[in-house]
């Protein structure tokens, strides 16, 4: 039965692999929770690759609030090409009360108007999981990895079959623990990262390049 179900897995990986070389871009998703660093890390990978940077972070939450691509960007590893649509999506959250943003400075109603786009944010991130071909899993490495939100997310990656790379970013914080993200998705690739300073981005594409 194990040889059986290992057999099945080469061929259902060899096929996906035959459809990504069929593929003139890939779609690769940045999923995770609120300022786990999606966006400092789409900056990181736009601005290596195309001298750009991609879109505006903040230290508040939910600065994200609708799906954000960039097409076209060309990332190499090891004297490999691919191109890729780099998709940023909103943090995804089981509650975002607009109160929260009213205790860091924002004004009753921009916080209500910013609670309202960020759970239209989250209900689009979630449909667009049907439209990527990758995701790269951003979650916080000085948090608790046995998140709600966190379980919910890959989750639902793992029902749709979709290739998962955890990024257990902010490895430059004393407190992170990349370990900690390995032991709680044990089955997963888990890659330890800072968005911020660039450490162990190349380890990132190799990987990425590995699943594709």
């Amino acid at each position: 039965m194990k040889k059986y179900l290992l057999k099945l897995k080469y061929a259902i990986n060899g096929l996906i692999f035959s459809l990504f070389r069929k593929k003139k871009q890939i779609r690769l998703g940045l999923y995770g929770p609120p300022n786990a660093g999606k966006s400092t890390l789409a900056n990181k990978i736009t601005k290596t690759w195309i001298g750009e940077d991609f879109t505006k972070t903040s230290s508040i939450e939910h600065e994200t609030r609708q799906i954000i691509t960039k097409e076209n960007v060309q990332i190499s590893s090891k004297g490999k090409k691919l191109f890729f649509n780099i998709i940023d999506t909103p943090g995804i959250a089981t509650k975002i009360d607009y109160e929260d943003f009213v205790k860091k400075g924002i004004s009753k109603k921009d916080a209500k108007q910013r609670a309202k786009e960020a759970t239209k944010g989250v209900i689009d991130a979630i449909k667009w999981l049907d439209k990527v071909d990758a995701v790269l899993v951003v979650l916080d490495a000085t948090k608790e990895a046995m998140d709600q939100v966190n379980i919910t997310i890959i989750g639902n990656l793992e029902a749709r079959g979709i290739p998962v790379i955890i990024v257990a970013n902010k490895i430059d914080k004393k407190e992170s623990s990349v370990q900690n993200i390995r032991d709680a998705f044990s089955q997963y690739s888990v890659v330890g990262i800072s968005a911020k300073t660039g450490d162990g981005l190349d380890y990132l594409y190799e990987k990425l390049f590995y699943i594709i």
